[in-house]
Order: structure tokens, then C-alpha cells, then sequence
């Protein structure tokens, strides 16, 4: 036991022996006052090191996020159990051994009474501790998750940032690849490519920091950039558009067009003769880039950053693929089309968003039992008492605690594993069975 809890034991018996002895004391003495600090000490420190024994060995056997319904039963039961042995053995200490009360009526009369009203206090204590500890663990479960979660944001924002960052730089050396073999090939055309160049480039600054653009948005700048191919490649390279007009306004992620048409340039021989002819359309809701394979060889290992950086990105934003598909005639990918503006903050719901949001519930279900039994171990007592004192010839207690006592049994019962939850597993068992 911990500094702390036995501080806390040492205040409880204080108040718990002064209150006694000024309350309920017949005779006040300096030897009695001792007497009923003595008495409320063994109480309090028995039960409470009993207790807290018990609940040290269920919580490093079972845990209350992983194991609830286990925790609570195995809890349950042993703290019913422990604290019956345990209150009986402070009552006979007290009655029997220090105050020399008779042993044969022990379990009868004043004595009885006295055996069943500790206990119940004790059951209802341990319950309340029981749900603290349940409680806390929760809370630090759930703080754990919290901070999972943001990490796994963070970790996620890094990684989209590094990858729109790629854009710029490779945008521009494959753009000077082009200009340094035009300047050789005709001057001309090099000038009206820098001009083209400049336009295209604003773009790139304007679209690299966002997370998506409109398919509409994509299109114009893919057709400007076509143009600018054209100026190089005159009639080696031909380009086609279909896109339906019913998804100019969704969501497509920013350059990736111009990333896959650099790919068909990069990877394939174009000539007057045998020209490379590049579609791009759209088919449900994906957009389409596909080229004639006339693939060239290639003198050094390609660093592969275009494709990439479009199945990496998309992999942040949502959960449907990139396709690529590859032929002897064709070469395809497929880009999806998204249909409302997302972040990467907000994407991919993860599987510990969904447990903590069950998690929660759980919590939640869990404490309306909690406090319907403390209520139950505060009020049954109360009234028996009542009706003792009041009127004894009648016990009319027994009522009300099998009546709540029978509510009480039934919540537990559908909080731990039977009700709607056991009727759901039921009905999916028999689901399994009939598919076998």
C-alpha cells in the first residue's frame, strides 16, 4: 500500500473513531476515545488492505479497457467475497474478542443485524472504488488514444507536405530538360516555350499547396500543357479529351495530370511516323490517362517521383486506389475522382477513432450501472434501518430490495453480456450458420 493510502486510512479512522465516540459513545473517556480509534483502525485498515490487495492482483490479471466484462465479473465476485470474510472477522475481533460479547449469538439478533449493515457499507465502499479504478483507467486509455491520434494527423500532414513539396523542383527540371534540348533544336520554338513555361509555372506555385482542385480546374491546365508539348513535339505527340461535364466540379489531386503526361513523354519514343497518342477521359468516377505503348529504353533508372507521389498522396486523402494498368498496346492509369473536399486531417477514419468513440459509449453505459447500484447500496440500507427503528414487528424492507435489487440484477445483466449485445451475437451466429 502506498504512502498516500495509508495517510488516507490513518484520517478515516480518526474521523470514523471521533465521530463514533461522540455520537454513539456512552461513556466519555480518554480510554474509550482510544478504544474507538482502535476499533474504527481495524476496520479501516482490514478492509482496506484486503480490498486493495484483491484489486492489485485483478488489475495486473485483467484490464479494465481490454477485459471490462471480465474485470467486473471476476471484481464482483471477489469483492462480495472478500469483504463478507473480512467484515466477519473485524465484527468477531470487535464483539467477540475485545468486548466479550457472547459467540453463540454472533450470527443472530443485534449482532446479525450488525454483520449485515458492515457489509453492506464495505460492498457499497468497494463498489465505489471499483468504479473509480474503472474510471481511471478509462480516462488514461482514452488520453492515450487522444494522443495517437494527433500524432498519427501530424504524421500524416509531414508526410502530404513532403510530397507536395516534391512538385515544384520536379516540375522544373523536367521542364529545363525540355527548354535545353529545344534551345539546340530551334531557338524559336525555345522562346515560345519559356513564355509557355512562365504561365504553366505560376500554376504550379498557385496549386502545390493544396490538397485538392476541381477536375475542371485540372483540365484547362492540362490542355495549357499539351500546348506547351506541342511546341516541341509538333505532330509526334496527339492529345485527346472526354471528360463528362458531371464531374468538372469534384475533386481530383492538384498537377497530377501534368505528372502523368511527363510520364508518357518520359517513357515512350514519339515520331511523325509512328506518333504517341495520349487520352484523357473519364469513366465513373475516375479519370483516365492512357497512351499508346511505344516504350523506349531507358538509359538510367527512372527516380520514379511522378507516379509515386500520385498513389502516395491519394493514399492520404482517401481510401479508394490509384489503378495502373499495362498491356502490350497501352499503358493506363486511373486516377479517382472525389466527390467532396477532404483533408488530410480529417481522412481515413481510423480504426482507434472508431474504438474510442465505443469506447466511450461504453463508459457511459457502464457508469449508469455504477451509480444505480451505489444507489441501491445507499438506499436498502437506509430503509432498513428505517424499518427497524420504526416499526420492527413488520419487516416491509424486504419489498424494496427485492424489487430494486431484481432492476439491479437485470442492468448488470444487459451491461455485461446479456441483452441487446448477446441478441445481436445470437443472431449472428445463426447468420454464420446459414451461409455455411
Amino acid at each position: 500500500m502506498s504512502r498516500k493510502s495509508l495517510i488516507t486510512m490513518s484520517w478515516i479512522t480518526f474521523f470514523v473513531g471521533t465521530f463514533i465516540f461522540l455520537f454513539f459513545g456512552i461513556e466519555k473517556t480518554v480510554e474509550n476515545y482510544f478504544f474507538n480509534i482502535l476499533v474504527a483502525g481495524l476496520y479501516s485498515f482490514t478492509i482496506a488492505l484486503g480490498n486493495g490487495v484483491v484489486n492489485d492482483f485483478l488489475n495486473r490479471k485483467y484490464s479494465w479497457v481490454d477485459e471490462t466484462r471480465k474485470r467486473t465479473v471476476y471484481g464482483v465476485i471477489s469483492t462480495v467475497v472478500v469483504n463478507i470474510v473480512l467484515v466477519l472477522f473485524c465484527n468477531y475481533v470487535n464483539f467477540i474478542l475485545l468486548q466479550k460479547q457472547d459467540s453463540a449469538a454472533f450470527f443472530t439478533g443485534n449482532l446479525g443485524f450488525s454483520n449485515w449493515f458492515t457489509i453492506n457499507i464495505a460492498l457499497l465502499i468497494s463498489a465505489i472504488l471499483h468504479a473509480k479504478g474503472f474510471m481511471e483507467a478509462w480516462k488514461s486509455s482514452t488520453k492515450q488514444e487522444v494522443v495517437q491520434q494527433k500524432l498519427i494527423a501530424k504524421s500524416a500532414n509531414a508526410q502530404f507536405e513532403s510530397l507536395k513539396n516534391q512538385l515544384d523542383p520536379h516540375f522544373l527540371f523536367n521542364s529545363l530538360n525540355v527548354l535545353s534540348a529545344l534551345i539546340d533544336e530551334n531557338p524559336h520554338q525555345a522562346q515560345r516555350f519559356t513564355a509557355s513555361m512562365s504561365k504553366i509555372y505560376r500554376y504550379v506555385l498557385e496549386q502545390k499547396d493544396k490538397e485538392l482542385v476541381t477536375v475542371e480546374e485540372e483540365i484547362e491546365f492540362a490542355k495549357t500543357y499539351c500546348n506547351l508539348l506541342k511546341t516541341r513535339f509538333e505532330d509526334s505527340v496527339n492529345f485527346g479529351f472526354n471528360v463528362n461535364e458531371n464531374v468538372l466540379k469534384s475533386f481530383v489531386v492538384p498537377l497530377s495530370l501534368q505528372l502523368l503526361l511527363e510520364n508518357c513523354i518520359k517513357h515512350n519514343f514519339a515520331t511523325s511516323s509512328k506518333p504517341l497518342v495520349i487520352k484523357i477521359y473519364s469513366e465513373g468516377n475516375y479519370l483516365f490517362i492512357e497512351n499508346n505503348l511505344q516504350q523506349r529504353e531507358q538509359m538510367k533508372e527512372s527516380a520514379g517521383i511522378g507516379l509515386s507521389n500520385i498513389v502516395q498522396r491519394y493514399s492520404l486523402l482517401s481510401k479508394q486506389n490509384v489503378f495502373i494498368e499495362k498491356s502490350s498496346e497501352f499503358f493506363r492509369v486511373k486516377i479517382p475522382i472525389l466527390t467532396q473536399k477532404i483533408s488530410a486531417m480529417k481522412t481515413n477514419p481510423s480504426d482507434e477513432a472508431i474504438a474510442y468513440k465505443k469506447a466511450t459509449e461504453r463508459v457511459k453505459e457502464l457508469k449508469g450501472f455504477y451509480a444505480n447500484l451505489t444507489s441501491y447500496c445507499l438506499v436498502i440500507p437506509f430503509l432498513v434501518f428505517v424499518n427497524l427503528f420504526t416499526s420492527p414487528e413488520y419487516y416491509w424492507f424486504w419489498w424494496p430490495m427485492l424489487g430494486w435489487g431484481i432492476g439491479v440484477g437485470s442492468h448488470a445483466l444487459q451491461t455485461f453480456g446479456i441483452g441487446k449485445n448477446w441478441e445481436e451475437k445470437q443472431i449472428q451466429k445463426i447468420l454464420n450458420k446459414d451461409k455455411k
